[in-house]
């Protein structure tokens, strides 16, 4: 029986990998796209996000699967669960990439407002938290993780700044709300996206250590 969960466990493993690469795909795709102007990576993006709906509903029935003919354990039950709630992570990453994509899209040729906002920074930041978070994960370091839950801060910070420009430009420019509406609309995906990687490195935490920091600071800086 023992053999079996294992070989299970290593299936699932490999899956949620396969999805986490996918879906880090398509973040990065998506958000060259935007600081690029390149509508072409925005639709591989939006046609795409299929195959993760796909892949995560597979994934959880693969989980579901486990808890009810292993019954596992421990360590193992703690892996299961993580695996559910991270899987539910990766495929909101993915709709939250589509949703970056398709203001990308339409952005590309709206370039006529005179506020302009470089996401490049934002960006950055936002795919070395979830690049960090997936790699906490391949590699099982509760270290590593819990420097993506400190690293949240500073996209938040960046969101409200950019939230407190757009604010004060439409007070100024009302007529160009629409085009407004969608940078801060990106922002707040990127910021989304953030918190995503920021879940997934809580879980990687409680797979390990079995400790939920969920809404505990004090805990994303301790090393033991």
């Amino acid at each position: 029986m023992k053999r079996h969960l294992e070989r299970e466990l290593a299936k699932i493993r490999k899956k949620i990998l396969s999805l986490s690469a996918m879906v880090e795909g398509n973040i990065e795709k998506a958000i060259l796209s935007l600081t690029r102007h390149e509508i072409k990576l925005a639709q591989e993006v939006i046609e795409s996000d299929h195959e993760i709906d796909h892949f995560e509903v597979e994934i959880e029935e693969d989980c579901l699967k486990i808890l009810a003919l292993y019954q596992p354990a421990a360590i193992d039950l703690r892996y299961v669960v993580g695996i559910l709630k991270m899987n539910n992570d990766l495929e909101r990453m993915g709709d939250l990439a589509v949703n970056i994509a398709e203001r990308s899209a339409y952005l590309a040729d709206k370039k006529g407002t005179k506020l302009f906002l470089d996401f490049t920074q934002m960006g950055e930041k936002t795919i070395a938290m979830v690049k960090k978070a997936l790699d906490s994960l391949i590699k099982m370091d509760a270290t590593m993780a819990r420097e993506v839950c400190a690293a949240d801060d500073e996209v938040d910070e960046m969101n409200r700044k950019i939230l407190l420009l757009i604010q004060d430009y439409i007070e100024k420019n009302p007529h160009e709300v629409k085009i407004l509406i969608h940078l801060l609309l990106v922002s707040r995906h990127l910021e989304r996206i953030a918190d995503q990687a920021t879940n997934i490195a809580e879980d990687v935490i409680y797979m390990i250590e079995g400790v939920i920091i969920r809404h505990r600071a004090e805990d994303y800086t301790r090393h033991d």
